[in-house]
């Protein structure tokens, strides 16, 4: 198939296309038009699996599902604040010997103008087995794409897609489900727990149904321990907070 800049002339088609469309389905996701699902039947304390109310597309886990501790954030791919702590997030991970994971969710912020676009594009990537890196990747690059345009956060959230597939991705499919139901569901069903758990702002973090808010000094007690962070903290205290949670999780 003919190419145009490294992609496929359907896909810059398809991703013009999905501008409209997801403007359409931005409204429907925010609002979480998940009012049939019953969240009754979900632990939102636990990895939930694929089924038919998200999508078919199950939570993303950063590190093992089976860590001791199992860390719910709820983020938006727009918000500043979120982009920030990405980083020290995963270098909490992979210094916590597996003792600790991070379930990520979705929850867009209404004012942000290309969230839903985002997370439908790391959906869509996720759906081909590349979710972490190119949420990282949505992470790392916000400033470049948080006041496109909408051709223009196409064009860009292709670029990714080549990069962090290395080429090897189907770049047309990968537009075709930006726009599908299945990403809109998943979404959505994410916002639905979010609103459930009470989220107010991004990024909110929760460990056995306390919420971590690091914006100011707090407490959480994690298997009988009382871990306490202050106010005025740096990133590299959010990080030994996250291990001191897992710690205390796994007994020691």
């Amino acid at each position: 198939m003919r190419k145009k800049n490294g992609f496929s002339v359907i896909s810059v088609i398809i991703g013009i296309a999905i501008v409209s469309l997801i403007g359409v389905a931005a409204y429907f996701v925010i609002d979480g038009n998940n009012n049939a699902t019953n969240f009754k039947e979900y632990d939102f304390y636990s990895v939930i699996a694929p089924d038919k109310n998200n999508g078919e597309i199950g939570d993303h886990v950063k590190g093992s599902e089976d860590a001791a501790a199992l860390i719910f954030e709820y983020a938006d791919y727009q918000c500043p604040g979120c982009a920030s702590i990405n980083s020290k997030v995963n270098k909490a991970i992979e210094e916590s010997d597996g003792k600790l994971a991070v379930v990520y969710r979705s929850f867009l912020l209404s004012y942000h103008k290309n969230g839903t676009a985002a997370a439908s594009a790391a959906e869509a990537a996720g759906i081909q087995g590349y979710w972490k890196p190119y949420a990282d990747k949505l992470f790392s690059e916000q400033a470049e794409w948080e006041n496109a345009s909408g051709s223009e956060r196409s064009a860009l959230f292709n670029k990714y897609f080549e990069e962090v597939t290395d080429g090897k991705g189907d770049i047309d499919k990968f537009n075709q489900d930006i726009a599908s139901e299945a990403v809109s569901k998943k979404i959505s069903f994410d916002m639905g727990i979010g609103k459930r758990v009470n989220v107010e702002s991004t990024p909110a973090f929760y460990v056995d149904g306390q919420e971590i808010n690091w914006s100011e000094a707090g407490s959480v007690v994690v298997n009988g321990k009382t871990i306490s962070w202050e106010a005025g903290r740096s990133g590299d205290e959010f990080i030994k907070l996250l291990k001191d949670i897992a710690d205390a999780k796994a007994g020691e």
